[in-house]
């Protein structure tokens, strides 16, 4: 194709000219069109190139959609070091593991829903992963139980976390393999998202926008390269967000004093319940504990005295069972009892997740308040 073909013209685009308008993912509410500049994506890949261990040598297969940053940036990435790219259309378990062992891939990158399904698919016990070398996951809280099942499972595979998000191109910390140890001096850093990468400058602060102490619970804010230009024809929300010059997160974290963060929720995510403030993430880390969990997602529900309540949808693996008791029996023994679901919906189908593979967690709540208040969806 290429020898059949003259060259493009060079339209001597680069630095703060527009490269792409990406949507979010549109988890918590209506997507929006994120402009990124080249100088942004450029700040990025000469972030993540060494830091995600990236060579020439390398394959690496692309099951994210490439119309979201956390699948685009890693094959620009990729092409940057010209390491050969296997792309398939859509992430599928079955055709992600066939694809490894056909193409020998050594590099791969997973939202937590997608290793959940791999390590749970049927072939993965009997597919070939001796050529895969390095996993990043990132793009929600992984629940510990997983991470855990993973790294047994999946010996020799260096796995690492990246964090961030459409509007910082996208990420911001990565926690390197090192920490990845469930023993010794450097074990509890595998429950952090790491350290800001060398472009990114990360501080913990409150709702008037001034910077915690180590060990705070705040806002995370970002600034540094690769933070966006803005929204797309939405002036408002970016001054908004891009206040102080500072990219506010939405997520809720604290900072240790060596620099590593812990994310615990997405602000929007957590549950005030009788006045108490419940993170989602914790509870969802408890219920996986449970072995019989295959999927779960925690959402408040209204509750006319409490304002909220602490509402848990699982889905049991294949083949096993669960019931509301044995859940929230279960939670009393790992969390503080506020925190225990009040209520627990066992399904049977897949949770519904969204272009980029992510819990749709407002489509949950609207589905569920809408069959409780019988109002229209």
């Amino acid at each position: 194709m290429i020898s059949q073909h003259q060259p493009v013209i060079d339209a001597r685009r680069g630095g703060d000219d527009l490269f792409a308008i990406i949507y979010t993912g549109g988890t918590t509410g209506r997507p929006k069109g994120v402009a990124l500049s080249h100088a942004n994506l450029v700040a990025n890949t000469l972030a993540v190139i060494p830091i995600s261990e990236f060579s020439e040598d390398m394959v690496y297969l692309h099951n994210s959609p490439l119309f979201h940053t956390s699948g685009s940036a890693r094959l620009l990435a990729a092409v940057t070091v010209l390491a050969t790219n296997i792309i398939l259309p859509r992430f599928e378990p079955v055709a992600v593991l066939g694809a490894i062992a056909e193409h020998r891939v050594s590099h791969i990158i997973l939202v937590p829903t997608m290793l959940n399904r791999l390590l749970n698919c049927p072939e993965f016990g009997t597919t070939d992963l001796s050529s895969l070398t390095n996993c990043v996951y990132g793009a929600s809280i992984m629940p510990e139980a997983l991470l855990r099942r993973a790294l047994d499972v999946l010996l020799g595979v260096r796995f690492a976390q990246s964090y961030g998000m459409t509007e910082l191109s996208p990420a911001a910390t990565v926690l390197a393999p090192k920490y990845h140890v469930l023993s010794g001096p450097l074990a509890g850093k595998i429950k952090s998202i790491g350290q800001a990468i060398p472009t990114a400058e990360i501080r913990i602060a409150d709702e008037h926008d001034q910077e915690l102490a180590r060990g705070s619970m705040g806002e995370i804010q970002v600034r540094g390269p690769m933070v966006m230009h803005g929204y797309w024809q939405q002036p408002e929300i970016t001054a908004a967000t891009l206040r102080g010059g500072w990219m506010h997160t939405g997520d809720a974290g604290y900072m240790d004093d060596e620099g590593f963060i812990f994310l615990v929720d997405r602000i929007k995510d957590m549950v005030i319940t009788g006045g108490e403030n419940v993170y989602t993430g914790e509870v969802e880390n408890a219920i996986h504990e449970l072995p019989a969990v295959g999927e779960c997602a925690v959402i408040g529900l209204p509750h006319p005295d409490l304002v909220e309540t602490v509402h848990a949808i699982v889905v049991p693996h294949a083949g096993m069972t669960l019931t509301e008791a044995e859940v929230i029996a279960h939670c009393r023994t790992l969390i503080a009892g506020y925190k225990c679901p009040r209520s627990v919906e066992i399904r049977a189908t897949p949770l519904p997740l969204s272009g980029t593979n992510k819990i749709l967690k407002a489509l949950l709540r609207l589905e569920i308040t809408s069959r409780l208040t019988g109002e229209p969806r």
